[in-house]
């Protein structure tokens, strides 16, 4: 991604990389083979001064599957895995947008954690905490989508309470959660996450769900019998 913009098709309320209206920046999205080069350098690196590695995430300043090479970066970073590091995981977070895209799907089905963002079965919440770019998004375009995975993925979901440009905002009552745990039950996710808000936000009348009541959330979660991790 961008080392100077934001580039996404989402433009969350939370987004610790601030909102879109930053623009793209200067550099623009860096070429596979540019990507190469810089992960082949850090990993030689890391192995000749003995540090340790644990995963590979793919993350930053945008939604990564938005790049045109993604397939192709994939493909690389799962090659020099294997030469320098072969037992660490390879994970990519990715806010469910670009799966409609064949090479996407392709590549996230190589990747041994394939993250798919999921803060809410509701339309009307989506847009309002997540913000899609594209006026043609729906939820259950994304979880028919979801399902191309059969069960190899990880469903994340940010719960947070707030207002902001005189919206409530708060996808922790039993009508959101209940929902989700329906879109859940379709998915069949190996696993989901639970987490919330932990650093400086765009919008400033945003509130972190306390533990307890994620573990409550994650508690009503588990009844299905869906694994839930809370982070």
């Amino acid at each position: 991604m961008p080392d100077d913009g934001k580039v996404c098709s989402f433009d969350c309320l939370y987004c610790e990389a601030g909102f879109n209206a930053q623009g793209r920046g200067t550099t623009g999205l860096p070429p596979r083979d540019k990507v190469r080069l810089m992960l082949q350098e850090k990993l030689a690196d890391m192995k000749q001064k003995g540090e340790n590695l644990d995963v590979i995430t793919f993350s930053g300043n945008g939604e990564p599957t938005l790049h045109p090479e993604f397939d192709g970066i994939v493909t690389d970073t799962i090659e020099l895995r294997d030469k320098f590091f072969p037992n660490v995981k390879i994970s990519v977070l990715s806010n469910s947008t670009r799966l409609g895209n064949p090479s996407v799907v392709e590549a996230l089905k190589k990747v041994d954690n394939n993250i798919l963002k999921l803060d809410s079965a509701l339309d009307r919440t989506v847009r309002i905490i997540d913000r899609p770019t594209s006026p043609s998004y729906s939820v259950a375009k994304v979880v028919n989508n979801m399902k191309k995975f059969n069960g190899d993925c990880i469903i994340q979901t940010m719960f947070l309470r707030g207002e902001h440009e005189g919206k409530i905002i708060d996808n922790t009552t039993d009508e959101e959660v209940d929902a989700l745990i329906e879109l859940y039950k379709e998915i069949k996710p190996r696993e989901v996450m639970i987490y919330s808000i932990d650093r400086k936000t765009p919008a400033e009348h945003l509130r972190k769900i306390s533990r307890e009541d994620l573990e409550r959330i994650a508690d009503k979660i588990r009844e299905h019998d869906i694994k839930v991790q809370v982070a």
